[in-house]
C-alpha cells in the first residue's frame, strides 16, 4: 500500500493527486484513466464482447442502470468555506472493525472473463489498500484461495441462497473457516433478470463452466454432481455437435478442477454445470429462512438488495445486522427505482439501529459523499474496479479504488467537512 493512500488525513487525496501529476512530468500517465467515462470506454475496448455485455449490461432497456446514474445528478453538494479541514479522517467502523475508508469491493462474479487472475488479482488490490473485499458466490476461484491472497485484510462473503440447503450450509461453514467477517445475502437474484445484452449473444457464462468455482470446490455440491453423473444416461440420440458446442465443452472442461485431458473424458464437468443450473438459486426463500442462517453462524448477517422501507422493517424484525440498499446495478428489474432514491426511506425507517450500506451507480468520490449524505454508512463499488481489473489487473483495480478514495477525501475538504460523521443531508442542496 502506498503511504499516500494508507493514512487518513490530508495526504490521502492530495497524495494520490500529486503522485499522478509528478508522474506526468516524466511523461507517464495514470495506470488507468481517472475520468469515469474514459475508464469505461477503455475497458470496453479491452474486454471481449461477451464479457462487456455481462459486466456492463443491465436488465431490459437499461432504464434502471441509467436511473442509478441520473439519481446522483439530481443531488447537488453545497460546499462550506472557512472551515479548518487541514486534518481529515475518512475512516469508518463496521461490525467492530475500523476501516480506512467507507469503501468496499462489491462482490462480482465471473471475473475470469475480465482478467486471467480473476478474484486473486482483485483480492491483491483490496489487500494493498486495506479495504474490505466481498467474496462472491460466483467467484472464479475457490474462496479459500481468495482469502489466502487477502491475508489478514478484511473480507466478507456474499451468499446466493441455493436450492440445496446442504450447499448453503457448506458455503457458510467454509466462509467462516476462511475468516470472513460478515455474510452478505443477496436477495434480488433468485432468478436472473431479463438481461438483453447477454440474451442477444446467447451468453450465460455459468453454462460454459465459468463463475462456478465456489461450487466445484465444495464437498456438498460435489456430492450432488457425483450423484447426477452416476445416474442413468439419456436414451434419446444426441444431436450432431456444432463447433459452438465443442467450444462450450472445452470451456466447461477447462474450468473444472483437474487436468483438461481428463476432464474431456469425464462426465463430471458437464454434470457440474447442469447441477449448478438446477440449484441456483432459490425463489421460495422467505424471511423465516433467515433463522437457519443464523443457526449456522454468529457472523453479522447483511441483506443486500433492500429497496423498500417495509422490507427494512421486516429485516430488523428478523434480527439482521446490516442492510445494503441496492438494485444490483440495474441488472435485475428494468424500470426499477434508482438505488439512491430508495436510500433515504430505508435509512429513515432503520433509524440507526443497524448500518445501512449502499451500492448501484457509484462512479466517483463525490458520488460516495452524496450517498453518505443521504444516510449510507459505507458504499460498495463494482463495475468501476472491474474495469480497472480488465485494463491493468490488480494494479488497475487498486488504482480505481484509490482514485475514488482520493476524490472522496478532496471533496470532503472542499465541502468543509473533516470526518464522515459531519457528512449529512445539510450538505445537499
Amino acid at each position: 500500500m502506498s503511504d499516500d493512500a494508507s493514512r487518513t488525513g490530508p495526504s490521502v487525496g492530495r497524495g494520490v493527486q500529486s503522485r499522478i501529476y509528478r508522474a506526468g512530468v516524466l511523461g507517464h500517465g495514470p495506470v488507468v484513466p481517472v475520468e469515469p467515462a474514459a475508464l469505461e470506454a477503455a475497458a470496453r475496448r479491452r474486454m471481449s464482447r461477451s464479457a462487456w455485455a455481462y459486466v456492463a449490461g443491465g436488465a431490459g432497456q437499461q432504464r434502471t442502470a441509467r436511473a442509478n446514474l441520473e439519481a446522483f445528478d439530481r443531488h447537488r453538494l453545497v460546499p462550506r468555506v472557512l472551515v479548518d479541514v487541514g486534518a481529515r479522517d475518512t475512516s469508518v467502523e463496521l461490525f467492530g472493525r475500523r476501516l480506512p475508508a467507507p469503501l468496499l469491493f462489491a462482490p462480482v462474479g465471473v471475473l475470469e472473463t475480465v482478467h486471467r487472475e480473476a478474484d486473486v488479482a482483485a483480492a491483491r488490490a483490496a489487500r494493498a489498500l486495506g479495504l474490505p473485499f466481498v467474496v462472491s458466490s460466483q467467484g472464479s476461484v475457490p474462496m479459500e484461495r481468495t482469502a489466502a491472497e487477502l491475508g489478514g485484510s478484511p473480507h466478507w462473503f456474499q451468499l446466493y441462497w441455493s436450492k440445496d440447503d446442504d450447499v448453503v450450509d457448506s458455503f457458510v461453514d467454509r466462509a467462516v473457516a476462511t475468516g470472513a467477517e460478515a455474510v452478505v445475502v443477496t436477495l434480488d437474484t433468485h432468478v436472473l433478470g431479463w438481461r438483453t445484452r447477454d440474451l442477444d449473444l446467447g451468453y450465460l457464462p455459468f453454462a460454459r463452466g465459468l463463475g462456478i468455482a465456489q461450487y466445484t470446490s465444495d464437498p456438498a455440491f460435489r456430492r450432488l454432481v457425483e450423484r447426477r453423473a452416476s445416474g442413468p444416461r439419456p436414451t434419446q440420440p444426441s444431436p450432431r455437435p456444432t463447433p459452438a458446442a465443442v467450444r462450450a465443452l472445452v470451456s466447461i472442461s477447462r474450468h473444472h478442477p483437474g487436468r483438461l485431458r481428463d476432464n474431456l473424458r469425464s462426465p463430471l464437468p458437464r454434470a457440474a454445470v447442469e447441477t449448478f443450473l438446477d440449484v441456483f438459486s432459490r425463489s421460495t426463500l422467505t424471511w423465516d429462512d433467515l433463522a437457519r442462517l443464523r443457526s449456522r453462524t454468529s457472523l453479522p448477517i447483511v441483506l443486500k438488495g433492500v429497496q423498500d422501507a417495509r422490507d427494512a422493517d421486516l429485516a430488523l424484525d428478523h434480527g439482521v445486522d446490516g442492510i445494503v440498499v441496492s438494485n444490483h446495478g440495474g441488472r435485475q428489474v428494468d424500470g426499477a427505482v434508482a438505488s439512491l432514491d430508495a436510500l433515504p426511506g430505508v435509512v429513515e425507517r432503520v433509524d440507526g439501529r443497524v448500518p445501512v450500506l449502499f451500492d448501484s451507480g457509484v462512479r466517483s468520490g463525490s458520488d460516495v459523499v452524496k450517498a453518505l449524505a443521504l444516510g449510507a454508512r459505507a458504499v460498495l463499488l463494482g463495475r468501476p474496479w472491474v474495469y480497472g481489473l480488465a485494463l491493468a489487473g490488480a494494479d488497475g483495480a487498486r488504482a480505481v479504488m484509490e482514485h475514488v478514495w482520493a476524490e472522496l477525501d478532496l471533496t470532503m475538504a472542499l465541502c468543509g467537512v473533516r470526518t464522515l460523521d459531519e457528512i449529512g443531508p445539510d450538505l445537499l442542496a
